[in-house]
């Protein structure tokens, strides 16, 4: 069978490769692959420039993945052959608290990813997929929309009425904006490109800002809520956006720290010694059971995530490039 692995760093390591079908072990599914997703952790680990914890070389990369159990390992009770299921970003994080042994258990860093065409999960680490779902929808969830739902659910409670700022229009930014609208909030969505910014309009975001042509986006934000801030903001940006972010915010308000696509990681710490009662606090991802909960979020709801463009398997680098450029909007899929 067919799968891509990293030998090293830099999008000219990432090579297609053939080794022999997996088996599933005690505990394991074998998947037959139909979609996986990127995320914009894949590409600083694909250009290594990623430091949250050691990774595996040569790695098989990607953690977001959707396929067809084909075979399952002695003292599996939960899977069929059959089943439809997507790949939890963390195998062995199935419920309850994190822990650092869940942690060493993220797929396409710490271990073997889901680009290839036969993938062994754990059985606790394979989610079933909601029926009316494509491949390439369900792939979409595993990092992305369980990030923010984390971030907005588990942790902000958040509520009808509150209102959400969505840094950029990538794929945790566009999940926080459905969650967001699916339970009553108000949304505001920043983007450096105002045909970015229409198409969040058309999927419900409320108010728009322009961050290129507008600087000082957090004080506009402020603005767009009467002056109070907003009530949760997801800090994608990093360091060098965490100023606007905290400008944005309500006394009070609820700081997410997810990601770093601006450079440098913002420091918890740091955004911590505010004198606004703003509380801090820093996601990173979520657990099999916080995935079940967002898929079945979004079937109640009968709202679709977001897939901008599909690669064929082939093709697979082409998909890195894309995510490279920032063109897309929401997710890019690679079909197996």
């Amino acid at each position: 069978m067919r799968l891509y692995e990293l030998s090293g760093d830099g999008l000219e390591a990432l090579r297609l490769v053939e080794r022999p079908s997996p088996r599933p072990g005690p505990g394991e599914v074998l998947v037959r692959m139909r979609a996986a997703t990127l995320n914009y952790r894949d590409l600083m680990i694909a250009t290594g420039r990623y430091s949250r914890g050691p990774l595996k070389r040569p790695l098989v990369p990607l953690s977001d993945g959707a396929g067809i159990v084909a075979a399952v390992g002695p003292g599996v009770r939960r899977l069929s052959p059959g089943d439809r299921v997507a790949s939890s970003f963390f195998q062995r994080w199935v419920d309850g608290p994190y822990d650092p042994e869940k942690g060493r258990s993220a797929l396409g860093g710490a271990i073997d990813g889901v680009l290839g065409e036969e993938v062994v999960l754990e059985e606790g680490g394979a989610v079933k997929i909601p029926s009316a779902m494509s491949f390439e929808e369900a792939a979409a969830f595993p990092c992305a929309a369980v990030t923010a739902w984390v971030v907005l659910v588990v942790n902000g409670e958040l509520r009808a009425g509150e209102t959400v700022l969505c840094m950029g229009t990538g794929g945790v930014s566009i999940f926080a904006l459905q969650i967001a609208k699916l339970l009553g909030a108000r949304v505001v969505l920043t983007s450096s490109r105002d045909d970015k910014l229409a198409r969040g309009k058309a999927i419900g975001a409320d108010e728009t800002i322009n961050y290129r042509t507008a600087p000082d986006w957090g004080e506009r934000a402020r603005a767009k809520t009467g002056g109070r801030g907003v009530d949760h903001l997801l800090e994608v940006g990093g360091a060098k956006t965490l100023p606007q972010s905290l400008a944005a915010l309500r006394e009070g308000g609820h700081l997410s720290i997810v990601g770093f696509l601006s450079g440098g990681r913002a420091d918890p710490e740091a955004a911590s010694r505010n004198d606004r009662g703003i509380r801090v606090d820093s996601v990173y991802v979520g657990s099999a059971r916080h995935l079940e909960e967002v898929f079945g979020a979004f079937t109640r709801a009968k709202v679709r995530p977001v897939v901008d463009r599909v690669f064929p398997f082939e093709e697979a680098p082409e998909a890195y490039r894309c995510l490279e450029q920032g063109e897309h909007f929401g997710k890019i899929a690679i079909r197996i």
